[in-house]
């Protein structure tokens, strides 16, 4: 009997989905449960903290809204172009594929937020919970939406001691941004990559050979 395998076109869509679709549930359950900066904690070093912001992951903000919009979407159409052409090519293993997958789930799962959620939900305030497909309307138009997080690990708490310039007495935590299921496979994806895979950034020597000896070839 043959030892069957998922291909790399599968095993990409089943991961992708997947974490479209946690990520999607868990964003608009927050949306609709929460109000704007609520909290709930789980231990002492680990919380559920609802904000939003018009930024990157981890909520970094880079240019106007509009321009991070177009530029997931641009990034997100190429992280699929990559997986399509890379689908049945077994030249590429199966942790690579994984890791590309996270990145490209991670991208769809926030340039969904931005281009979607201010049509489909009301504004989210500290004393008010948003509403899904409101009579009203949503917030904002299409393409202008705002990413919700949640995540917030504060592991190390404490405060600056005095001497150190500009943040001196200040409150300290470590790790204070906050973000979403999104962000995570982002961050997963590229970190593995980085340290396994990058070896994958230059063509598969199977196919560079291919390439140079084609013109060989034809002469």
């Amino acid at each position: 009997m043959r030892n069957k395998t998922i291909s790399n076109g599968w095993l990409a869509l089943i991961i992708v989905l997947a974490i479209i679709i946690a990520d999607q549930i868990l964003k608009i359950w927050v949306k609709t449960n929460f109000y704007l900066g609520e909290t709930l904690p789980f231990t002492s070093w680990f919380e559920l903290h609802f904000i939003e912001n018009p930024g990157m992951a981890f909520g970094i903000e880079l240019g106007s809204k509009l321009f991070l919009t177009i530029f997931r979407l641009a990034a997100s159409a190429f992280l699929i172009y990559i997986l399509y052409k890379i689908r049945n090519n077994r030249n590429y293993s199966k942790g690579f594929v994984v890791c590309l997958s996270l990145i490209t789930a991670g991208a769809i799962g926030n340039v969904l937020d931005c281009m979607f959620y201010g049509l489909i939900f009301s504004e989210s305030t500290p004393f008010t919970m948003a509403v899904l497909f409101p009579d009203g309307g949503g917030y904002d138009t299409f393409l202008h939406g705002k990413v919700v997080d949640m995540f917030h690990f504060p592991l190390i708490q404490g405060t600056w001691p005095e001497w150190v310039p500009f943040v001196g007495g200040g409150d300290f935590e470590f790790f204070r941004p906050v973000f979403n299921l999104a962000d995570s496979a982002i961050s997963v994806g590229v970190i593995v990559f980085i340290l396994f895979y990058s070896k994958y950034l230059s063509a598969p020597k199977n196919e560079t050979s291919q390439e140079q000896a084609e013109p060989a070839d034809k002469k």
